[in-house]
């Protein structure tokens, strides 16, 4: 059965977390942002509860995903299963597929000992993959199963994100991308400009969807 997320409140959830309006009072200040900047979602910059550059980090990833819940959070299930031909993928494959980006990243860099397929209450493998195994096993589901698990896995982050430091950002992996040396900023910063590759995939199908206006793409 899916889960169900009430779209409208979505960002409200996470911008709230992640720019401390909510929930974070409690938290001890030391080592913490002590310059934040005025709160907003356009606002990017150091947030309260997180250290500078963390909170950053997430003001932007927080930014990133209200672009691309708003282009989505009103798309009906045959909208999000449409096919363009034979090789593309749908936008509902690709949703799931930035939250499994996501949980990989969690648990590459907060070092997780579990495997990335989980508990089989959600078919990562695929969502990783894409190509044929999202054609054949991601598909008649609504929006809110995807906002849902988007939230639920960003939530996961925002909690992580809390329990850690600039030091932990600048922590080098002598073998990360391209078998160079990449600190956990370079890890995160992929995770949102991978989201807003796929953002443009996501409004490129949107424009070919039957029915749909001419864009400006």
């Amino acid at each position: 059965m899916e889960k169900k997320v009430n779209r409208r409140n979505f960002i409200k959830t996470t911008a709230a977390v992640a720019t401390g309006i909510t929930g974070l009072s409690f938290l001890p200040t030391v080592g913490l942002s002590n310059n934040t900047l005025t709160e907003g979602i356009h606002i990017i910059g150091p947030k309260d509860g997180f250290s500078p550059q963390v909170g950053t980090l997430l003001s932007m990833m927080t930014w990133m995903r209200n672009v691309v819940v708003h282009g989505v959070e009103n798309m009906k299930k045959e909208e999000l299963d449409y096919l363009h031909d034979s090789t593309s993928n749908t936008i509902g494959a690709m949703l799931l597929h930035l939250a499994a980006t996501e949980r990989q990243y969690q648990i590459k860099t907060f070092e997780w000992d579990i495997d990335f397929k989980g508990d089989g209450k959600i078919n990562w493998d695929a969502a990783m993959r894409l190509g044929e195994k999202g054609r054949k096993y991601i598909k008649g589901y609504s929006i809110d199963y995807y906002l849902t698990i988007l939230n639920e896995t960003r939530l996961t982050t925002i909690n992580e994100f809390k329990k850690r430091d600039d030091h932990w950002m600048s922590k080098v992996d002598p073998s990360g991308f391209q078998g160079m040396p990449t600190n956990n900023y370079c890890k995160w910063f992929h995770v949102c400009e991978h989201e807003s590759n796929h953002n443009g995939q996501i409004k490129w199908i949107k424009s070919r969807l039957p029915g749909a206006k001419p864009g400006n793409d």
